[in-house]
């Protein structure tokens, strides 16, 4: 039996696009975060390595295919300023 892969972004496709947003200094459009996903390094590993690194990370990363909607429901999450 063959472990089925996992596309995992390195780093973080959130994270990527959180920086991209602090970089412009104003919301990506579609196109931009498209851009951004379609660029980025992405590595396809086992479905249980994927869990751990999600795990290792504290943060469970957007959808690729889903990533202009899950963008539009985490952005403002991670893009609040810290206190």
């Amino acid at each position: 039996m063959t472990d089925q892969l996992c596309a995992v972004f390195i780093p973080a496709l959130a994270l990527l696009l959180k920086d991209a947003e602090t970089n412009k200094g104003s919301p990506l459009s579609e196109a931009e975060v498209l851009a951004i996903r379609d660029g980025a390094t992405c590595i396809a590993v086992p479905f249980d390595v994927a869990l751990q690194m999600e795990s290792d990370r504290g943060l469970r990363d957007i959808v690729a295919e889903d990533c202009w909607s899950e963008w539009q429901r985490i952005r403002l999450i991670m893009t609040e300023p810290t206190l």
